[in-house]
């Protein structure tokens, strides 16, 4: 990704966005925290992608050169933090669960940045604990890096549906599905329907952030029923896709 700007200092506010905004390319000296307490807000790097709900939060650390993009109104709260300040100790993005407590905290750290009183202080200091305790999430989209994989990620990511075999994709590749099983073992460490659910639940994210319909979701995104959609949005984010966590 070209980097468009460099702020070295990582703001910290809350600040809307339309459905489909974005905030162009850019990276900062310092660690940064994206939460979007409404809507959903999907981040975007050399690396791959991100996607968060309301029950997620975004870590990005220093000097890596990002991209935000709404789905659906936001509201997004960013938190910077020094490079002394690495509660999680982690050097690439990541998505973290945020607890009713860390919610709280984030949104009103955010409301007044501006505010530099002892009181604020110490919400800092237990915002910083609670992100310690905060679980990484499995909602990181890779991007491959083989050429072959890069192909085949922009026709699943064009058509989530797309229901063909990785054989019947293979012929249309040119290349055989052994072959794509391999590439995609040693790139990314999945196997082909693992990838292809990812892709099809950050796609599944998207829709419902504009609030389309479940049934329609997961028609969209190539399930067979809207039931074993549920079942496997269910198991990976904690609720079902109709609700709305409570927070």
């Amino acid at each position: 990704m070209q980097e468009n700007r460099h702020e070295p200092v990582a703001p910290t506010r809350t600040q809307r966005l339309a459905s489909g905004g974005e905030i162009d390319a850019h990276r900062h000296d310092d660690h940064q925290i994206a939460y979007a307490s409404r809507g959903t807000i999907a981040v975007t790097t050399d690396a791959g992608s991100w996607v968060a709900p309301a029950t997620r939060a975004l870590w990005i650390p220093a000097g890596t050169v990002h991209r935000h993009q709404a789905h659906g109104e936001l509201d997004l709260h960013l938190v910077g933090l020094p490079t002394a300040d690495n509660p999680l100790g982690l050097d690439r993005p990541a998505v973290l669960a945020v607890s009713p407590l860390l919610r709280e905290l984030l949104v009103t750290y955010t409301r007044d940045p501006d505010d530099d009183s002892p009181p604020r202080h110490r919400l800092r200091a237990v915002m910083l604990d609670q992100l310690a305790l905060s679980a990484e999430q499995p909602l990181h989209l890779p991007t491959p890096t083989d050429p072959l994989l890069r192909k085949l990620h922009d026709v699943l990511r064009a058509a989530p549906a797309d229901n063909r075999s990785l054989d019947d994709l293979g012929r249309q590749l040119g290349a055989s599905a052994r072959t794509l099983s391999r590439r995609l073992r040693d790139d990314l460490g999945l196997t082909y329907p693992q990838w292809r659910t990812q892709i099809r639940l950050h796609h599944a994210l998207v829709l419902l952030a504009d609030d389309t319909p479940v049934t329609t979701v997961a028609h969209r995104c190539g399930w067979s029923s809207a039931s074993t959609f549920i079942d496997v949005f269910r198991r990976t984010f904690g609720h079902t896709p109709g609700a709305r966590p409570t927070l």
